[in-house]
Protein backbone atom coordinates (compact mmCIF):
# COMPACT_ATOMS: atom_id res chain seq x y z
CA UNK A 1 0.00 0.00 0.00
CA UNK A 2 1.28 3.31 -0.65
CA UNK A 3 1.01 6.57 1.61
CA UNK A 4 2.34 10.56 1.31
CA UNK A 5 4.56 12.11 3.22
CA UNK A 6 4.50 15.90 3.27
CA UNK A 7 8.35 17.16 3.28
CA UNK A 8 7.75 20.04 6.09
CA UNK A 9 11.22 21.86 5.09
CA UNK A 10 11.09 21.50 1.90
CA UNK A 11 7.48 23.64 1.69
CA UNK A 12 5.15 20.33 2.33
CA UNK A 13 6.44 18.55 -1.01
CA UNK A 14 4.59 15.54 -0.95
CA UNK A 15 6.66 12.33 -1.87
CA UNK A 16 5.42 8.50 -2.30
CA UNK A 17 6.51 5.60 0.00
CA UNK A 18 5.26 1.86 0.53
CA UNK A 19 3.81 0.90 3.70
CA UNK A 20 6.85 0.04 6.37
CA UNK A 21 9.38 2.55 4.76
CA UNK A 22 11.71 3.61 7.10
CA UNK A 23 12.17 7.61 7.55
CA UNK A 24 15.94 6.88 5.81
CA UNK A 25 14.49 5.41 2.86
CA UNK A 26 11.99 8.32 2.54
CA UNK A 27 14.96 10.43 3.46
CA UNK A 28 17.55 9.23 0.10
CA UNK A 29 14.19 10.51 -2.22
CA UNK A 30 15.08 14.12 -1.16
CA UNK A 31 18.34 14.53 0.72
CA UNK A 32 20.22 16.14 -2.39
CA UNK A 33 17.48 19.17 -2.04
CA UNK A 34 18.18 19.59 2.01
CA UNK A 35 21.58 21.98 2.80
CA UNK A 36 23.03 20.27 5.34
CA UNK A 37 23.33 16.02 6.57
CA UNK A 38 20.50 14.78 8.41
CA UNK A 39 20.39 12.61 11.58
CA UNK A 40 17.01 12.47 12.58
CA UNK A 41 13.28 13.49 11.78
CA UNK A 42 10.41 14.98 13.13
CA UNK A 43 7.26 12.69 12.06
CA UNK A 44 4.00 14.10 12.58
CA UNK A 45 5.60 16.15 16.02
CA UNK A 46 7.63 13.58 17.10
CA UNK A 47 10.88 12.82 17.19
CA UNK A 48 12.14 9.72 15.57
CA UNK A 49 15.08 7.90 14.70
CA UNK A 50 15.69 7.57 10.96
CA UNK A 51 14.97 3.59 11.19
CA UNK A 52 11.58 4.41 12.58
CA UNK A 53 9.51 2.59 10.06
CA UNK A 54 6.31 4.45 8.64
CA UNK A 55 3.19 3.33 7.60
CA UNK A 56 0.68 5.62 7.02
CA UNK A 57 -0.01 9.36 5.87
CA UNK A 58 2.29 11.58 7.72
CA UNK A 59 4.48 14.87 7.90
CA UNK A 60 8.11 14.84 8.14
CA UNK A 61 10.58 17.09 8.95
CA UNK A 62 14.42 16.34 8.24
CA UNK A 63 16.69 18.00 11.46
CA UNK A 64 19.99 18.29 10.61
CA UNK A 65 22.25 19.63 13.34
CA UNK A 66 20.94 23.52 13.27
CA UNK A 67 18.39 22.03 15.10
CA UNK A 68 19.04 20.78 19.07
CA UNK A 69 17.73 17.19 18.81
CA UNK A 70 19.67 16.23 15.66
CA UNK A 71 22.68 18.13 17.71
CA UNK A 72 22.52 15.52 20.68
CA UNK A 73 22.02 12.18 18.28
CA UNK A 74 25.19 13.44 16.69
CA UNK A 75 26.42 13.76 20.04
CA UNK A 76 25.39 9.76 21.39
CA UNK A 77 25.93 8.17 18.25
CA UNK A 78 29.35 9.73 18.78
CA UNK A 79 29.66 8.76 22.28
CA UNK A 80 28.89 5.03 21.06
CA UNK A 81 31.39 4.77 18.79
CA UNK A 82 34.35 6.31 21.07
CA UNK A 83 33.24 3.62 23.68
CA UNK A 84 33.51 0.68 21.12
CA UNK A 85 36.88 1.99 19.81
CA UNK A 86 38.31 2.71 23.35
CA UNK A 87 37.23 -0.78 24.41
CA UNK A 88 38.80 -1.88 21.53
CA UNK A 89 41.85 -0.96 22.09
CA UNK A 90 42.57 -0.76 25.52
CA UNK A 91 40.08 -3.35 27.10
CA UNK A 92 36.20 -3.43 27.85
CA UNK A 93 36.76 -3.05 32.00
CA UNK A 94 38.11 0.74 30.89
CA UNK A 95 35.36 3.09 32.28
CA UNK A 96 34.14 5.83 29.85
CA UNK A 97 32.78 8.96 31.77
CA UNK A 98 31.10 11.99 29.76
CA UNK A 99 31.12 14.41 31.56
CA UNK A 100 30.39 17.95 30.23
CA UNK A 101 30.47 20.60 27.31
CA UNK A 102 33.67 22.06 26.97
CA UNK A 103 35.93 23.71 24.73
CA UNK A 104 34.03 22.69 21.65
CA UNK A 105 33.36 19.38 22.29
CA UNK A 106 32.73 16.70 24.88
CA UNK A 107 34.92 16.28 28.06
CA UNK A 108 35.56 12.79 28.55
CA UNK A 109 37.41 11.07 31.39
CA UNK A 110 38.45 7.31 31.60
CA UNK A 111 40.16 4.95 34.54
CA UNK A 112 42.91 4.98 32.73
CA UNK A 113 46.19 7.51 31.77
CA UNK A 114 45.76 7.99 28.14
CA UNK A 115 48.71 8.25 26.06
CA UNK A 116 48.56 10.44 23.08
CA UNK A 117 49.51 7.49 20.69
CA UNK A 118 46.66 5.60 22.33
CA UNK A 119 44.39 8.83 21.32
CA UNK A 120 45.81 8.31 18.02
CA UNK A 121 44.54 5.03 17.33
CA UNK A 122 41.49 4.98 19.00
CA UNK A 123 40.61 8.30 17.04
CA UNK A 124 41.92 5.92 13.71
CA UNK A 125 39.79 2.80 14.69
CA UNK A 126 36.73 5.31 14.57
CA UNK A 127 37.17 6.82 11.69
CA UNK A 128 37.66 2.91 9.69
CA UNK A 129 34.11 2.02 12.00
CA UNK A 130 33.09 5.37 10.02
CA UNK A 131 34.25 4.12 6.35
CA UNK A 132 32.99 0.39 6.50
CA UNK A 133 29.98 2.21 7.61
CA UNK A 134 28.85 -0.36 10.85
CA UNK A 135 25.30 -0.20 11.64
CA UNK A 136 24.04 0.69 15.35
CA UNK A 137 21.34 -2.13 16.28
CA UNK A 138 18.22 -1.13 18.18
CA UNK A 139 16.67 -2.88 20.75
CA UNK A 140 13.64 -2.61 23.21
CA UNK A 141 14.65 -4.30 27.06
CA UNK A 142 12.15 -4.51 29.92
CA UNK A 143 13.68 -3.17 33.52
CA UNK A 144 14.71 -6.34 34.17
CA UNK A 145 16.81 -7.36 31.12
CA UNK A 146 18.34 -3.51 31.17
CA UNK A 147 19.51 -4.39 34.55
CA UNK A 148 21.52 -7.53 33.66
CA UNK A 149 22.79 -5.94 31.05
CA UNK A 150 24.22 -2.64 33.47
CA UNK A 151 25.32 -5.48 35.83
CA UNK A 152 27.27 -6.91 33.11
CA UNK A 153 29.42 -3.57 32.22
CA UNK A 154 29.96 -2.98 36.02
CA UNK A 155 27.14 0.44 35.71
CA UNK A 156 26.75 0.23 39.27
CA UNK A 157 24.72 3.30 39.24
CA UNK A 158 22.64 2.63 36.29
CA UNK A 159 21.72 -0.67 38.17
CA UNK A 160 20.59 1.57 41.53
CA UNK A 161 18.88 3.71 38.92
CA UNK A 162 16.49 0.80 37.06
CA UNK A 163 16.14 -0.70 40.26
CA UNK A 164 14.95 2.53 42.07
CA UNK A 165 12.16 3.35 38.93
CA UNK A 166 8.55 1.74 38.76
CA UNK A 167 6.92 3.88 36.07
CA UNK A 168 9.31 2.34 33.13
CA UNK A 169 9.77 -0.82 31.42
CA UNK A 170 10.51 -0.28 28.23
CA UNK A 171 14.86 0.83 27.61
CA UNK A 172 16.68 1.14 24.78
CA UNK A 173 19.85 -0.51 24.25
CA UNK A 174 22.05 0.04 21.31
CA UNK A 175 24.88 -2.29 19.93
CA UNK A 176 27.44 -1.39 17.70
CA UNK A 177 29.10 -4.75 16.67
CA UNK A 178 30.15 -6.42 20.39
CA UNK A 179 29.78 -3.05 22.30
CA UNK A 180 26.11 -3.00 23.88
CA UNK A 181 25.14 -0.02 25.97
CA UNK A 182 22.15 2.00 27.12
CA UNK A 183 20.93 4.91 25.75
CA UNK A 184 18.25 7.29 26.67
CA UNK A 185 17.88 9.38 23.40
CA UNK A 186 18.26 8.96 19.68
CA UNK A 187 21.30 8.01 17.85
CA UNK A 188 22.01 7.24 13.69
CA UNK A 189 20.97 4.44 11.78
CA UNK A 190 24.67 3.44 11.23
CA UNK A 191 28.04 5.05 11.35
CA UNK A 192 28.75 6.64 8.12
CA UNK A 193 26.48 9.04 9.02
CA UNK A 194 29.64 10.76 11.72
CA UNK A 195 32.20 11.78 8.92
CA UNK A 196 33.18 14.66 11.29
CA UNK A 197 34.40 14.18 14.71
CA UNK A 198 38.20 14.43 15.93
CA UNK A 199 40.13 13.67 19.43
CA UNK A 200 42.27 16.04 21.67
CA UNK A 201 43.89 15.31 24.55
CA UNK A 202 42.90 17.21 27.94
CA UNK A 203 43.75 16.91 31.16
CA UNK A 204 43.36 13.68 32.48
CA UNK A 205 41.13 12.75 29.51
CA UNK A 206 40.10 13.60 26.12
CA UNK A 207 37.75 16.69 24.09
CA UNK A 208 35.95 14.85 21.39
CA UNK A 209 35.05 17.52 18.82
CA UNK A 210 31.98 17.57 16.34
CA UNK A 211 30.44 20.38 14.27
CA UNK A 212 28.60 22.65 16.18
CA UNK A 213 24.73 24.61 14.47
CA UNK A 214 26.51 27.77 13.87
CA UNK A 215 28.04 25.72 10.67
CA UNK A 216 27.07 21.84 10.51
CA UNK A 217 29.52 20.90 7.87
CA UNK A 218 32.84 21.80 9.93
CA UNK A 219 34.54 20.55 12.95
CA UNK A 220 34.03 23.77 15.62
CA UNK A 221 37.64 25.16 16.08
CA UNK A 222 39.35 24.51 19.30
CA UNK A 223 38.80 26.75 22.18
CA UNK A 224 40.80 26.48 25.22
CA UNK A 225 38.07 27.40 28.35
CA UNK A 226 40.19 27.01 31.12
CA UNK A 227 38.02 29.29 33.36
CA UNK A 228 35.08 26.74 32.36
CA UNK A 229 37.21 23.36 32.76
CA UNK A 230 38.02 25.30 36.66
CA UNK A 231 34.17 25.86 36.99
CA UNK A 232 33.44 22.38 36.23
CA UNK A 233 35.58 21.07 38.47
CA UNK A 234 34.43 22.81 40.73
CA UNK A 235 30.96 21.64 40.79
CA UNK A 236 32.11 17.95 40.49
CA UNK A 237 34.06 18.80 43.53
CA UNK A 238 30.82 20.12 45.14
CA UNK A 239 28.91 16.79 44.13
CA UNK A 240 31.17 14.46 45.26
CA UNK A 241 31.23 16.94 48.62
CA UNK A 242 27.27 16.25 48.85
CA UNK A 243 27.48 12.45 47.32
CA UNK A 244 25.54 13.43 44.48
CA UNK A 245 27.08 12.23 41.47
CA UNK A 246 24.40 10.61 39.51
CA UNK A 247 20.41 10.51 39.63
CA UNK A 248 19.89 7.97 41.74
CA UNK A 249 22.31 9.73 44.57
CA UNK A 250 19.88 12.69 44.34
CA UNK A 251 17.06 10.32 44.21
CA UNK A 252 17.57 8.54 47.37
CA UNK A 253 18.82 11.25 49.19
CA UNK A 254 15.39 12.03 49.00
CA UNK A 255 13.83 9.43 49.54
CA UNK A 256 16.26 8.86 52.95
CA UNK A 257 15.15 12.46 54.22
CA UNK A 258 18.59 14.21 53.66
CA UNK A 259 17.86 16.27 51.17
CA UNK A 260 17.84 19.12 53.40
CA UNK A 261 20.96 18.85 54.54
CA UNK A 262 21.83 19.27 50.90
CA UNK A 263 19.89 22.68 50.58
CA UNK A 264 21.67 23.76 53.87
CA UNK A 265 25.31 22.38 52.28
CA UNK A 266 24.27 24.11 48.73
CA UNK A 267 23.60 27.82 50.30
CA UNK A 268 26.64 27.32 52.07
CA UNK A 269 28.92 26.70 49.24
CA UNK A 270 27.00 29.61 46.86
CA UNK A 271 27.78 31.89 49.66
CA UNK A 272 31.47 30.93 50.74
CA UNK A 273 32.17 31.52 46.67
CA UNK A 274 30.11 34.74 46.55
CA UNK A 275 32.03 36.01 49.68
CA UNK A 276 35.27 34.65 48.16
CA UNK A 277 34.17 36.47 44.81
CA UNK A 278 33.55 40.06 46.50
CA UNK A 279 37.10 39.40 48.38
CA UNK A 280 38.61 38.99 45.08
CA UNK A 281 37.11 42.28 43.85
CA UNK A 282 38.26 44.16 47.14
CA UNK A 283 41.63 43.00 46.57
CA UNK A 284 41.76 43.97 42.72
CA UNK A 285 40.34 47.42 44.06
CA UNK A 286 37.92 47.43 41.09
CA UNK A 287 35.33 50.07 40.94
CA UNK A 288 32.84 48.45 38.05
CA UNK A 289 31.63 44.81 38.35
CA UNK A 290 30.22 43.02 35.54
CA UNK A 291 28.19 40.46 35.47
CA UNK A 292 27.13 38.37 32.56
CA UNK A 293 25.83 34.97 31.61
CA UNK A 294 22.99 32.97 29.48
CA UNK A 295 19.26 33.26 30.34
CA UNK A 296 17.57 31.74 33.29
CA UNK A 297 21.24 31.62 34.86
CA UNK A 298 20.15 33.28 38.02
CA UNK A 299 22.22 36.49 37.08
CA UNK A 300 19.44 38.73 39.20
CA UNK A 301 19.93 37.09 42.67
CA UNK A 302 23.57 36.28 42.02
CA UNK A 303 24.17 39.85 41.58
CA UNK A 304 21.92 41.50 44.56
CA UNK A 305 23.84 38.82 47.01
CA UNK A 306 27.31 39.75 45.28
CA UNK A 307 26.27 43.27 46.75
CA UNK A 308 24.97 42.00 49.82
CA UNK A 309 28.66 40.37 51.01
CA UNK A 310 30.17 43.67 49.38
CA UNK A 311 28.89 45.79 51.85
CA UNK A 312 30.60 43.18 54.28
CA UNK A 313 33.62 44.31 52.99
CA UNK A 314 32.79 47.80 53.21
CA UNK A 315 31.67 48.96 50.19
CA UNK A 316 28.54 50.49 48.94
CA UNK A 317 26.90 49.49 45.70
CA UNK A 318 24.78 50.87 42.80
CA UNK A 319 23.25 48.31 40.75
CA UNK A 320 22.26 48.50 36.98
CA UNK A 321 20.27 46.27 35.45
CA UNK A 322 21.05 46.77 31.41
CA UNK A 323 17.46 45.32 30.28
CA UNK A 324 17.02 49.52 31.54
CA UNK A 325 18.96 50.17 28.15
CA UNK A 326 16.56 48.37 25.52
CA UNK A 327 16.31 51.33 22.49
CA UNK A 328 12.71 52.14 22.46
CA UNK A 329 10.14 50.96 19.95
CA UNK A 330 11.10 53.02 17.14
CA UNK A 331 14.88 52.85 17.89
CA UNK A 332 14.71 49.01 17.85
CA UNK A 333 16.82 46.99 14.90
CA UNK A 334 15.18 43.67 13.39
CA UNK A 335 16.98 40.43 12.43
CA UNK A 336 17.14 38.65 9.54
CA UNK A 337 13.60 36.92 9.93
CA UNK A 338 12.42 40.60 10.26
CA UNK A 339 11.66 40.33 13.90
CA UNK A 340 12.81 42.79 16.48
CA UNK A 341 16.28 41.55 17.23
CA UNK A 342 16.62 41.86 21.05
CA UNK A 343 19.26 39.60 22.04
CA UNK A 344 22.17 41.32 20.77
CA UNK A 345 23.96 44.11 21.88
CA UNK A 346 22.12 46.35 18.81
CA UNK A 347 19.24 46.23 21.18
CA UNK A 348 20.77 48.34 23.93
CA UNK A 349 21.12 52.12 23.39
CA UNK A 350 25.23 51.94 24.57
CA UNK A 351 25.68 55.70 24.15
CA UNK A 352 23.27 56.74 27.00
CA UNK A 353 24.39 53.44 28.96
CA UNK A 354 28.22 54.55 28.82
CA UNK A 355 27.13 58.87 28.99
CA UNK A 356 25.40 57.38 32.69
CA UNK A 357 28.71 55.44 33.53
CA UNK A 358 31.15 57.65 32.89
CA UNK A 359 29.20 60.65 34.59
CA UNK A 360 29.27 58.56 37.52
CA UNK A 361 32.84 57.35 37.28
CA UNK A 362 33.68 60.96 37.32
CA UNK A 363 31.76 62.62 40.29
CA UNK A 364 29.05 63.16 38.51
CA UNK A 365 25.04 62.92 38.40
CA UNK A 366 23.43 60.57 36.60
CA UNK A 367 19.48 60.15 35.35
CA UNK A 368 19.56 56.55 35.16
CA UNK A 369 16.66 55.34 32.97
CA UNK A 370 13.23 52.50 34.19
CA UNK A 371 12.30 50.73 31.25
CA UNK A 372 8.67 50.53 31.28
CA UNK A 373 8.10 46.91 29.68
CA UNK A 374 4.19 47.76 29.04
CA UNK A 375 4.95 51.08 27.30
CA UNK A 376 8.47 50.20 25.83
CA UNK A 377 9.56 53.59 27.12
CA UNK A 378 12.61 54.61 29.36
CA UNK A 379 11.40 56.87 31.87
CA UNK A 380 13.59 59.51 33.81
CA UNK A 381 13.63 61.32 36.60
CA UNK A 382 13.21 58.16 39.20
CA UNK A 383 16.34 57.23 39.73
CA UNK A 384 19.21 60.75 39.88
CA UNK A 385 22.22 59.36 41.46
CA UNK A 386 26.00 60.40 42.24
CA UNK A 387 28.17 57.82 43.64
CA UNK A 388 29.04 58.03 46.99
CA UNK A 389 32.63 57.84 48.51
CA UNK A 390 33.72 53.91 48.50
CA UNK A 391 30.41 53.13 46.11
CA UNK A 392 31.30 50.55 43.90
CA UNK A 393 29.06 50.04 40.53
CA UNK A 394 27.52 46.32 40.24
CA UNK A 395 25.66 46.07 36.50
CA UNK A 396 24.20 43.02 35.31
CA UNK A 397 22.86 41.72 31.97
CA UNK A 398 24.11 39.49 29.00
CA UNK A 399 26.15 41.49 27.33
CA UNK A 400 28.03 42.47 30.61
CA UNK A 401 31.04 41.17 28.98
CA UNK A 402 30.92 42.86 25.61
CA UNK A 403 33.52 45.29 25.13
CA UNK A 404 31.14 47.33 23.51
CA UNK A 405 29.55 47.63 26.53
CA UNK A 406 31.99 49.37 28.57
CA UNK A 407 34.39 50.36 25.84
CA UNK A 408 35.08 53.78 27.53
CA UNK A 409 36.04 52.54 30.61
CA UNK A 410 39.47 51.90 31.76
CA UNK A 411 39.49 47.03 31.79
CA UNK A 412 41.75 48.00 34.81
CA UNK A 413 38.60 49.60 36.96
CA UNK A 414 36.14 46.34 35.81
CA UNK A 415 35.86 42.47 37.50
CA UNK A 416 33.97 40.52 35.15
CA UNK A 417 32.19 37.33 36.43
CA UNK A 418 30.29 35.28 34.45
CA UNK A 419 27.68 33.20 35.55
CA UNK A 420 26.04 30.02 34.49
CA UNK A 421 24.24 26.43 36.04
CA UNK A 422 26.66 23.81 35.97
CA UNK A 423 24.97 20.32 37.10
CA UNK A 424 27.22 17.95 38.10
CA UNK A 425 24.69 15.50 38.04
CA UNK A 426 24.31 12.87 35.33
CA UNK A 427 21.85 10.69 34.64
CA UNK A 428 24.71 7.25 34.23
CA UNK A 429 28.49 7.98 33.30
CA UNK A 430 27.54 8.26 29.32
CA UNK A 431 24.35 10.26 29.68
CA UNK A 432 24.89 13.29 31.20
CA UNK A 433 22.26 16.17 32.04
CA UNK A 434 22.93 19.38 29.92
CA UNK A 435 23.65 23.19 31.22
CA UNK A 436 21.06 24.39 28.13
CA UNK A 437 18.07 21.93 29.16
CA UNK A 438 18.07 23.04 32.91
CA UNK A 439 18.55 26.44 32.17
CA UNK A 440 15.50 25.84 29.53
CA UNK A 441 13.30 24.07 32.64
CA UNK A 442 14.36 27.19 34.66
CA UNK A 443 12.86 29.49 32.45
CA UNK A 444 9.67 27.90 31.18
CA UNK A 445 8.59 27.56 34.97
CA UNK A 446 9.42 31.31 35.73
CA UNK A 447 7.61 31.76 32.57
CA UNK A 448 4.41 30.45 33.21
CA UNK A 449 4.52 31.08 37.39
CA UNK A 450 5.40 35.00 36.80
CA UNK A 451 5.12 36.01 33.03
CA UNK A 452 1.77 34.49 32.34
CA UNK A 453 3.27 32.74 29.11
CA UNK A 454 2.56 28.67 28.10
CA UNK A 455 5.44 26.51 27.92
CA UNK A 456 5.18 26.00 24.83
CA UNK A 457 5.72 29.71 24.19
CA UNK A 458 9.28 29.14 25.92
CA UNK A 459 10.11 26.15 23.53
CA UNK A 460 9.39 27.96 20.58
CA UNK A 461 11.33 30.98 21.78
CA UNK A 462 14.52 28.77 23.11
CA UNK A 463 16.28 28.54 19.30
CA UNK A 464 15.91 31.84 18.86
CA UNK A 465 17.41 32.92 22.61
CA UNK A 466 20.13 29.75 22.49
CA UNK A 467 21.13 31.28 18.76
CA UNK A 468 21.25 34.81 20.26
CA UNK A 469 23.86 33.41 23.04
CA UNK A 470 25.85 31.78 20.88
CA UNK A 471 26.64 34.83 19.00
CA UNK A 472 26.03 37.38 21.98
CA UNK A 473 27.44 35.81 25.04
CA UNK A 474 29.52 32.46 24.86
CA UNK A 475 31.94 33.95 22.78
CA UNK A 476 32.78 36.54 25.98
CA UNK A 477 32.97 33.95 28.55
CA UNK A 478 36.50 33.87 28.15
CA UNK A 479 36.66 37.74 29.35
CA UNK A 480 35.43 36.76 32.64
CA UNK A 481 38.12 37.33 35.89
CA UNK A 482 35.74 34.62 37.57
CA UNK A 483 32.98 32.09 37.04
CA UNK A 484 30.39 31.17 39.53
CA UNK A 485 28.10 28.23 39.03
CA UNK A 486 24.43 28.81 39.50
CA UNK A 487 23.43 25.06 39.85
CA UNK A 488 21.82 24.03 42.91
CA UNK A 489 22.74 20.19 43.07
CA UNK A 490 19.19 19.08 43.95
CA UNK A 491 17.13 21.65 41.27
CA UNK A 492 16.18 19.01 38.77
CA UNK A 493 13.91 17.10 41.54
CA UNK A 494 12.33 20.66 42.47
CA UNK A 495 11.30 22.40 38.74
CA UNK A 496 10.22 18.62 37.58
CA UNK A 497 7.31 19.19 40.26
CA UNK A 498 6.89 22.19 37.75
CA UNK A 499 7.84 21.73 34.63
CA UNK A 500 6.29 18.13 34.30
CA UNK A 501 2.57 19.27 34.34
CA UNK A 502 3.34 21.80 31.78
CA UNK A 503 4.97 19.79 29.56
CA UNK A 504 2.78 17.04 29.56
CA UNK A 505 -0.21 19.64 28.49
CA UNK A 506 1.13 20.27 25.13
CA UNK A 507 -0.86 18.13 22.63
CA UNK A 508 0.73 15.85 19.79
CA UNK A 509 -0.39 18.71 17.03
CA UNK A 510 1.50 21.46 18.39
CA UNK A 511 4.97 22.10 16.90
CA UNK A 512 6.67 21.97 20.33
CA UNK A 513 5.39 18.58 21.36
CA UNK A 514 8.65 16.98 20.31
CA UNK A 515 11.07 19.19 22.73
CA UNK A 516 8.24 18.47 25.59
CA UNK A 517 8.44 14.28 24.95
CA UNK A 518 12.37 14.97 25.04
CA UNK A 519 12.22 16.33 28.02
CA UNK A 520 9.63 14.28 29.75
CA UNK A 521 11.76 11.55 28.85
CA UNK A 522 14.91 12.37 31.19
CA UNK A 523 13.08 13.82 34.02
CA UNK A 524 11.35 10.67 34.38
CA UNK A 525 14.95 9.36 35.97
CA UNK A 526 14.61 12.12 38.87
CA UNK A 527 12.20 12.03 41.71
CA UNK A 528 10.25 14.81 42.55
CA UNK A 529 10.61 16.76 45.63
CA UNK A 530 7.38 17.96 46.66
CA UNK A 531 8.28 20.08 49.72
CA UNK A 532 10.76 23.06 49.11
CA UNK A 533 9.83 24.68 52.21
CA UNK A 534 13.37 23.94 53.63
CA UNK A 535 15.00 26.29 50.55
CA UNK A 536 16.43 29.61 51.96
CA UNK A 537 14.30 32.50 50.57
CA UNK A 538 17.65 34.11 48.93
CA UNK A 539 18.55 31.21 47.60
CA UNK A 540 19.53 31.45 43.35
CA UNK A 541 16.48 28.44 42.85
CA UNK A 542 13.82 30.82 44.12
CA UNK A 543 14.25 33.47 41.60
CA UNK A 544 12.25 30.59 38.96
CA UNK A 545 10.02 29.04 41.45
CA UNK A 546 8.90 31.94 43.79
CA UNK A 547 9.53 32.90 47.46
CA UNK A 548 12.36 34.80 46.40
CA UNK A 549 13.25 37.75 48.88
CA UNK A 550 15.53 39.06 46.38
CA UNK A 551 13.76 38.89 43.13
CA UNK A 552 9.96 39.99 43.93
CA UNK A 553 8.15 38.58 40.63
Amino acid sequence: MSYIAKIKNLDNREVAFEENDSLESILKKVEKDLPYPIYVAKLDNAYRALTHLCTHDCTIEFLDLRNSQAWLVYQNSLTLLFIKCVHDILGPKVLVTVKNSLNKGLYITLNHHLEEEEVRKIEDHMHEIVEKDLPIVKEHYNKYEAIRLAKSLKQEETVRLLESITNIDDIEIYSLEDEVQIFYNLVVPSCGYLKLFALKQFKNGVILRYPHPQDPNVIAEYVDQKQMYDAFSEANRWGKLMGVNFAVDLNESIISGRIEDLFLLQEALHEKRISDIADMIKEKGSRVVLICGPSSSGKTTFAKRLCIQLGVNGFKTLYIGTDDYYKELHERVYDEDGEPDLESIRAIDTDLFQNNLIDLLEGREADLPHYNFNTNKKEFGKRIVKLEKNQLIVIEGIHGLNRQLTERVDDAQKFKIYISPLTPVAIDHHNRLSTTDVRMLRRMVRDYKFRNRSAEGTIAAWPKVRAGEDTNIFPFNSEADVFFNSNCIYEIAVIKKYAEPLLKRIRRNQDEYAEAQRMLSFLKYFDFIYDESDIVNNSIIREFIGGSVIVKN
